[in-house]
């Protein structure tokens, strides 16, 4: 099946209606709730379900944008077959406006699990922790989401059929955990918050040069983390540092202005800046819409 929705429906709003037919969108995006869907495909951002669905991006079929000269431009369609053309909603997907407004989106969704069942462990070790996220991501049956906490929990999530997701249970024998921990999950927004990105088998290289004491969570199977920041720009350099050179990235999610000043929001620009800006300069010649709100 199929929906397509007007970019200022909240996500909480379009899950109640498909609910109402046995579907859902397979996005649970931290500081919820609130979420619009235009501003959830602006920005890219997800939540721990990636691990078994992607990012918005691989099920995003359509795009409606409004560009700087207030024409209406659309790409994609209505349905899950086509393949025709340049591929511009990917170019829309994560650009933070900066090439147009999105003002409408169709998605392929997905029918809700037979059964949906949660399981945590708790671990007084980060390296018992990492063991236990491992083995769970190598489960017969993958998970759809597994999440890792600086606190040594372990949360994972199957979706399928009752007797798989019973028999996955039962061979992990962690604890049961209530389905509601993924909602409260997803409420997490750090006052000072940065994401960090990175090849899978170098994250917890990454995260292992953090103090004992700083928060963060990560889900292990995508090679993503957010990390509360405590300490200083310095300390927000040194962690990017180490993300670059593992192949990654780190990007300074919400702060106050000065901070974000002197830690740097994205980092050092990319090899491919000057694509970007040409790309940027052929939408948008005269910087209209959200002018210095992106690298670019």
């Amino acid at each position: 099946m199929v929906v397509s929705v007007e970019a200022g429906i909240t996500l909480e709003a379009l899950q109640e209606e498909l609910g109402k037919s046995g579907q859902f969108l397979p996005l649970d995006p931290f500081g919820s709730p609130g979420h619009t869907i235009g501003g959830l495909l602006a920005t890219g951002w997800t939540g721990p379900l990636r691990l078994r669905y992607g990012s918005p991006r691989d099920f995003l079929i359509g795009i409606r944008v409004a560009l700087p000269d207030g024409r209406l431009a659309s790409a994609g369609g209505r349905v899950v077959k086509n393949v025709s053309g340049y591929d511009l909603m990917k170019l829309h997907y994560g650009a933070l406006g900066t090439t147009g407004v999105i003002v409408a989106a169709s998605f392929k969704v997905f029918p809700k699990a037979l059964h949906d069942v949660t399981v945590e462990s708790k671990h007084e070790s980060m390296a018992e922790a990492w063991v236990a996220a491992e083995q769970v991501l190598d489960m017969p049956m993958a998970p759809a989401a597994v999440e890792l906490f600086s606190s040594g929990r372990v949360l994972a999530r199957f979706l399928g059929s009752p007797d798989a997701t019973r028999r996955m249970v039962a061979d992990l024998g962690w604890t049961a955990a209530d389905a509601s921990v993924w909602q409260e999950h997803s409420t997490a927004a750090p006052a000072r918050w940065a994401r960090i990105a990175a090849p899978r088998h170098q994250l917890r290289s990454i995260l292992d040069r953090l103090e004992a004491d700083e928060q963060w969570w990560a889900s292990p199977g995508t090679g993503i983390a957010n990390w509360a920041v405590a300490g200083s720009a310095e300390d927000v350099r040194a962690v990017r540092a180490a993300a670059v050179a593992a192949g990654g990235s780190l990007l300074l999610m919400a702060g106050p202005a000065e901070f974000r000043r002197e830690a740097g929001a994205w980092g050092t620009p990319p090899a491919t800046l000057h694509l970007m800006r040409r790309l940027r300069s052929a939408f948008d010649p005269n910087q209209v819409i959200n002018p210095g709100r992106f690298v670019v």
